[in-house]
C-alpha cells in the first residue's frame, strides 16, 4: 500500500520490499563468494528416538486422476474424526518435501520446484490423529524420510490455535503442517533477492500438499494468518535463522464430501 503524506509518495513494507530486492540493488551473493553451502537439512540430536515412516515404493497408488485432484481442489475447514494412516501422512510429505536425490551433498532434488534447488524449508507437523503417533508437534526429516518428536506437551495444539488468530480447524484436523523457511539456504545463492523466492517456494509446496490430499481423501486448508513471534516460539526457533512461512491443517473429508 501507498501513502501519501504531504504531497510525498511514501512506500509501506511490501513495496520498500519489492523495491530493495532488485537485481540493481543486489551485492554478490555468498555462493559467487565462495562460500560453502548450509546443511541441507536441520540437524537434530542423534540421541533423540524418531519413527521410520513407510517407504515411499511400498505406498499405495491413490486412485485419482490429476485431472480430478486438481477439479477437486478447494480450501476445506471441516474434517471427520476420522485418523489419518502413518501410510496416508507419509505420502502426503513425500509428496510436498520428499527427496528424491541428494547432488554432491550440494543440493537436493524433492517433489516439488524450489529456486536453484535450495529447498529452504523445514517441515514441522501438529499431529491430533495419526494411527500409531501420539498426539505432539513432530518435525520431518526429509533426508531419512523419519519423524522426529519436537515435543507431545498437553496443550501445544491449543498454543499454535491460538497463534492462527484461534482458527478452529487447527484442533480438528488431524495434522497441521507448519512450514518454515531456513532464509540462508537460499540467500547463500540469490542474496536479499531470496527472501523473495521463499515465499514462491510455500505456494509450490501447498499447492502439492492440496492436490496430494484429494488423492488421499483428505480436505486442506492453506493458512497465512498467525502470530509470527508467538508460532515461532512455539516451535522453538528464533523467528531470524529460521521462521514460520505458511501453515496448512488437513483432515479426513466428511461425508457428502466428492468421491
Amino acid at each position: 500500500m501507498v501513502y501519501r503524506r504531504n504531497l510525498q509518495v511514501i512506500p509501506g513494507a511490501g513495496r520498500s520490499f519489492m523495491d530493495q530486492t532488485r537485481y540493481e540493488y543486489l551485492s554478490p551473493s555468498d555462493q559467487t563468494r565462495g562460500h560453502p553451502p548450509p546443511p541441507l537439512e536441520k540437524p537434530y540430536g542423534r540421541e533423540r528416538e524418531t519413527i521410520a515412516l513407510p517407504p515411499v515404493e511400498s505406498l499405495p497408488a491413490p486412485a485419482i486422476t490429476l485431472r480430478d485432484a486438481v477439479a477437486r481442489r478447494e480450501s476445506v475447514r471441516s474434517y471427520a474424526e476420522q485418523p489419518m494412516t502413518l501410510e496416508e501422512l507419509a505420502f502426503l510429505l513425500w509428496a510436498t518435501q520428499g527427496v528424491r536425490r541428494v547432488v554432491r551433498g550440494y543440493y537436493t532434488l524433492r517433489m516439488v520446484p524450489s529456486a536453484g534447488a535450495r529447498h529452504a524449508f523445514e517441515t514441522y507437523l501438529l499431529i491430533n490423529r495419526v494411527e500409531g503417533v501420539r498426539s505432539g508437534l513432530y518435525r520431518y526429516l526429509a533426508l531419512e524420510h523419519r519423524l522426529v518428536e519436537e515435543t507431545a506437551e498437553a496443550g501445544v495444539a491449543e498454543r499454535v490455535a491460538e497463534a492462527c488468530f484461534n482458527q478452529p480447524q487447527i484442533t480438528a484436523s488431524a495434522v497441521t503442517f507448519i512450514w518454515t523457511a531456513v532464509p540462508y539456504r537460499m540467500i547463500w545463492r540469490y542474496g536479499e533477492r531470496g527472501y523473495r523466492y521463499l515465499h514462491l517456494d510455500a505456494g509450490h509446496v501447498c499447492q502439492n500438499l492440496y492436490l496430494a490430499g484429494e488423492a488421499v481423501g483428505c480436505g486442506t486448508c492453506a493458512i497465512a494468518a498467525f502470530r509470527d513471534e508467538m508460532l515461532n516460539e512455539i516451535l522453538g526457533i528464533d523467528g531470524e535463522e529460521q521462521f514460520a512461512i505458511y501453515c496448512a491443517t488437513v483432515g479426513k473429508h466428511t461425508a457428502g464430501a466428492p468421491e
